[in-house]
């Protein structure tokens, strides 16, 4: 077992072991939310260093050297410098290794906690392009749960507990690359499992994150512009996170996502922080994405465009109700398909709302429901006007019971823009896959085949076939992956006379035998 595997399944063992009655959702947001506070912490201490902005002297660790040259004197000229570079600050006394020590020696006063993470956000409004990013991150901590203790007392003691739970990860891997990233969207994912149903709200199985993301990144070079990935029902953020890693080395890369629930999006700003992601290169939102739509920006005369970007990935929730007013048909995103999604359905809407964000040269892929490839009426309506537009480019089936919360079969459609030819590939991905527990998990050899399968674009006997226009329209616009993959099995024939020998051998039988009992009962004269 790796250094990585190994902290991490002692770090979740730990973790359930200290969060007692709490659910798994809700204990998240303390164990996560400090991981990202020592993050925020160490992360400033390399930056003191680094940018010679104290000196530490021999014998001196960084944070005594900065408790004694960050006086009071001139503190905020020192947060000034941190945070204009960092978009955060953290005052001497607040840092990780300041609450180590008061932990250690026994002087933490159940107020420390709140002082800790009020110091963060009145500093964070320090520098103004950052303060977005950063404000109220840790709203979630609720200080005063009382599952946390009975008293404040208590409750200190508790967060002292996970406080020392997260100082005792070793971050480094066996080859000295910071891990701390890693184990936190390992611990997101077991959060997510152990939530069962809201666990599906805030996390894309890894496996389905790298089949979207190995798609839209395909065959992209390394170049100096920044590649620009939009994810407009983000969840925690690791659908971006994992485009960002499909990419060539050294590729920079822009984040942009939107996400409905407060708890998820801080979650989302917590995650793509914690890998490295500055905070000049996310841009992040918290609203409804179909009611608001973003993101939006500005050309070079300050006419208000929407933005379009590179590679859109979404993985939203699956057939929610949404507010299909008749209105939204002037909406842009909307008003060239005939039709709005069905108010109890708005799965369509996502994928309007998603076209509508992808540049002209971009691929989108999009984890939805089998519904969407047979439901009729306004679906049916919107289905055939995306194809006729040539925007469908291809149509996976993935197998049942991979998302947590849910066990139906899933399907991934990807859109372009740009395309060369007129026709749709389809893959029925189903039934190729290894059974984990109770859950259904993708092998890398089965990505690695959807993805191949969908560079090569050829047919694949019981696997893939690309249909023509003519073809879908036969269908009447009928997505339906089986009238398109025939993944039939012949079974073997059926010898009928040899069956039927089988029959008259065991009447036989029988029949000897009941004569056989026959004449014993007649000897014993019963």
């Amino acid at each position: 077992m790796s250094n990585l595997q190994t902290i991490s399944s002692k770090l979740w063992a730990m973790a359930n072991e200290l969060r007692g009655n709490m659910d798994a959702a809700e204990y998240k947001n303390y164990i996560l939310a400090f991981m990202f506070y020592r993050y925020l912490s160490d992360h400033q201490e390399q930056y003191l260093v680094k940018n010679n902005v104290i000196d530490v002297p021999a014998g001196q660790t960084v944070n005594q050297a900065y408790l004694e040259q960050a006086n009071e004197d001139d503190l905020s000229d020192y947060l000034e410098d941190i945070s204009s570079s960092l978009g955060y600050a953290i005052v001497p006394h607040d840092t990780w290794q300041s609450l180590i020590h008061k932990i250690d020696n026994s002087m933490v006063v159940p107020s420390d906690y709140q002082a800790i993470f009020d110091n963060f956000n009145k500093n964070a409004e320090l520098n103004k392009e950052a303060s977005q990013d950063f404000r109220g991150v840790f709203n979630d901590v609720n200080l005063g749960d009382s599952r946390l203790g009975s008293s404040t007392n208590e409750r200190a003691k508790s967060l002292n507990r996970i406080v020392k739970l997260v100082n005792g990860i070793d971050y480094k891997s066996d080859d000295g690359k910071d891990i701390l990233g890693t184990i936190y969207e390992y611990l997101i994912g077991q959060f997510a499992a152990s939530a069962g149903k809201k666990g599906g709200e805030f996390y894309t199985p890894h496996e389905v994150s790298e089949i979207l993301s190995k798609i839209v990144t395909l065959d992209k070079e390394k170049t100096g512009a920044f590649f620009n990935v939009y994810d407009p029902t983000m969840g925690s953020g690791s659908l971006l996170l994992t485009v960002g890693q499909a990419l060539p080395s050294g590729q920079p890369i822009k984040f942009y996502g939107q996400e409905l629930n407060t708890t998820t999006y801080n979650l989302a700003r917590m995650n793509l922080m914690m890998h490295g992601v500055s905070f000049n290169n996310m841009t992040l939102s918290n609203a409804d994405t179909l009611e608001s739509d973003w993101p939006d920006g500005k050309d070079a005369k300050g006419i208000d465009r929407p933005r379009s970007f590179d590679a859109v990935v979404a993985n939203p929730p699956y057939s929610a109700h949404w507010d299909n007013a008749e209105s939204k048909l002037k909406d842009p995103r909307f008003q060239n398909y005939g039709k709005l999604a069905p108010k109890t359905k708005a799965d369509y809407a996502f994928i309007l709302h998603s076209l509508y964000h992808l540049n002209e040269e971009g691929t989108m892929a999009i984890v939805l429901p089998h519904g969407v490839l047979f439901r009729g009426a306004a679906e049916g309506t919107i289905r055939q006007i995306i194809i006729e537009k040539n925007y469908l480019d291809a149509v996976i089936g993935l197998p049942a019971n991979i998302f947590y919360g849910t066990s139906i079969p899933t399907t991934v459609l990807v859109f372009k823009k740009n395309r060369k030819t007129k026709d749709i590939l389809f893959i029925d991905a189903s039934g190729e896959f290894e059974k984990v527990k109770n859950q259904n998990r993708l092998k890398p050899e089965n990505i690695d085949k959807i993805v191949e399968t969908y560079k090569q674009r050829e047919d694949v006997e019981k696997y893939a076939h690309v249909a023509s226009l003519d073809e879908i329209k036969t269908n009447d616009f009928n997505l339906n992956i089986p009238r398109y993959v025939d993944t039939f099995e012949q079974e073997e024939e059926i010898d009928l006379v040899e069956i039927k020998n089988l029959i008259d051998a065991d009447k036989q039988q029988i029949a000897e035998l009941e004569a056989t009992i026959a004449e014993q009962l007649k000897i014993l004269g019963i």
